[in-house]
């Protein structure tokens, strides 16, 4: 039996509830100290993938950058897998195994400045997913003519659910080259470029040449068949690919039209694509998708809205592609910027599914986007905050994607100047390129982009679960306000319509007053807060 560590968790600045994690929570989601010493610099995963077993077979080449002097290096895979050996310039090494993280000491001394490789042999029966992409895994799948039709997702669960990695978000690989041997008859499709296909062998190489997060590397293997366009965009020439089952080729053209149409808009809102030299790729797979980097993959069964239903129930979310806009929007947000921390996974979602209604917006115009991030608002549970606890590998709420959206539609609002905010947002993508980050430096950059300081407001909407309560009264022309359900020293700007008049005002948690000509104000529905008339 594993060691429990108590950990206690801040679940609300109101409440604090103690949560148990094992010493396998911590290995995998904290920066251990064999992690620590050493900073990723280059993959080559070798496999070869046997569907009929589901069986995976293989090396990973792990080259480093040496930071600081240690001899023990800690490199993640999940049983059933096996790690077979580890080897250093063609001598084993001893490794000692603690769940999913093994520690390999190093014989050859480890210099400061100094790039080293280790060789990670491993094979076995992989995991496999019960219902991607949630919990990760192969998913072993055949198509509609009995051909194998294979792939994987691994997000939250790890990457070392299929190769052996340094399995934490904090340091991503500047470079990857993916070579993975499949059937004859079949395709593998992975992330990057696809540099050369080894026909003797049926092992194709893909090769991505920008930093690439560990749950965005992927292999989607099935009868696939290929067309594509280059779309001119904001860095030049954009090679986009598409590749999707044989049968399912003419309803891919149709559909697909629309990924030009979500790079014109995103590329608007959000500044030029983030990796023009590794293309941009939709790939059908058997299960709904993920937005593994510069390999989109898509299971929406070629219709509108998700899986045919609007999320928002306004009739805007059956305008698009649920998982072509959504999946895409994550290459600006998830593979440009990522988290450094699962805890805030938040920053991938909210301003993913915020996304949605810019693409909205671009295309219908920006009374519908309001629409439509209303609409998704009333999905909104606020069960626990949308940070998780740190270090652990936990995320937080749900809630991260249709109230982180409604969080940033409200900042917007108070910012109020539509230019500047489409500014911040390109502005973030250059801040933070290619980058992982915290929520922290996230907020701080958003609070210096307005007037004021925000510190109290992003602690109240995404450190605890409670809504702010705009509470008033009008009586004798007075109009008093202020709000409630919220921290310490919480205030916030609110737009409101008073005797038919927009104005502005100021609530904090003291009440306040001011002269009032009618019976009744209006608080514009674009701030996410709940309004009680006493």
């Amino acid at each position: 039996m594993k060691k429990l560590f108590m950990i206690t968790v801040i679940l609300t600045t109101l409440h604090i509830k103690a949560q148990e994690f094992t010493e396998q929570d911590t290995l995998r989601g904290s920066i251990t100290p064999e992690r620590a010493w050493w900073d990723l610099n280059y993959y080559h995963l070798d496999i070869e993938v046997k569907p009929d077993d589901k069986f995976i077979s293989g090396t990973n080449t792990i080259r480093y950058k040496v930071l600081d002097k240690n001899q023990v290096l800690q490199v993640d895979l999940q049983p059933p897998l096996v790690i077979e050996k580890i080897t250093q310039d063609g001598k084993n090494l001893t490794f000692e195994s603690n769940g999913n993280a093994h520690f390999v000491r190093l014989e050859k001394s480890q210099i400061v400045g100094d790039f080293n490789e280790i060789v990670v042999h491993y094979s076995g029966h992989p995991k496999e997913a019960v219902r991607a992409p949630w919990d990760g895994g192969f998913s072993w799948k055949k198509d509609e003519n009995g051909k194998h039709f294979v792939a994987t997702s691994c997000q939250g669960l790890g990457a070392s659910v299929w190769w052996p990695n340094k399995d934490h978000m904090y340091d991503e690989v500047d470079s990857m080259l993916m070579s993975v041997k499949v059937p004859k008859g079949l395709m593998d499709v992975s992330n990057g470029r696809l540099r050369k296909v080894d026909k003797d062998t049926n092992t194709y190489h893909w090769f991505v040449s920008n930093p690439l997060n560990n749950y965005g590397v992927n292999v989607n293997i099935g009868d696939y068949v290929h067309f594509g366009e280059t779309y001119d965009g904001e860095k030049g020439t954009l090679d986009m690919d598409y590749y999707v089952l044989r049968d399912n080729l003419e309803k891919a053209k149709e559909q697909f039209k629309q990924a030009p149409k979500m790079m014109e808009a995103f590329e608007h809102w959000f500044g030029p694509y983030p990796f023009y030299e590794d293309s941009f790729k939709l790939v059908e797979v058997p299960y709904l998708g993920m937005e593994h980097q510069s390999s989109v993959t898509y299971g929406n069964q070629y219709g509108n809205g998700y899986l045919g239903r609007d999320l928002s129930g306004t009739g805007w979310g059956l305008k698009f592609d649920y998982i072509i806009i959504h999946e895409a929007g994550h290459e600006w947000f998830a593979n440009n910027i990522t988290y450094k921390d699962i805890a805030d996974m938040w920053v991938h979602e909210g301003f993913t599914m915020y996304s949605e209604s810019l693409f909205i917006e671009y295309y219908y115009g920006k009374e519908a986007a309001s629409e439509y991030l209303l609409g998704i608002r009333k999905n909104i549970r606020n069960d626990r905050p949308l940070i998780g606890p740190y270090g652990v590998n936990k995320a937080g709420s749900g809630d991260m994607y249709n109230k982180g959206a409604n969080i940033l539609h409200t900042f917007r609002h108070i910012m109020d100047d539509d230019e500047k905010w489409r500014a911040t947002l390109r502005e973030l993508n250059e801040e933070f390129y290619h980058q992982t980050v915290t929520t922290k430096q996230v907020e701080n950059y958003l609070d210096d982009k307005v007037e004021g300081d925000f510190g109290t407001f992003f602690d109240q909407y995404l450190r605890t679960a409670n809504i702010p309560v705009f509470e008033y009264e009008i009586q004798d022309g007075i109009f008093k306000y202020r709000f409630t359900n919220v921290i310490n020293g919480f205030a916030m700007p609110l737009k409101v319509e008073m005797a038919g008049k927009t104005d502005w005002i100021s609530p904090s948690t003291e009440w306040q007053q001011k002269s009032l000509k009618g019976n009744d104000i209006q608080v514009d529905p674009n701030f996410y807060v709940d309004v009680k008339k006493g």
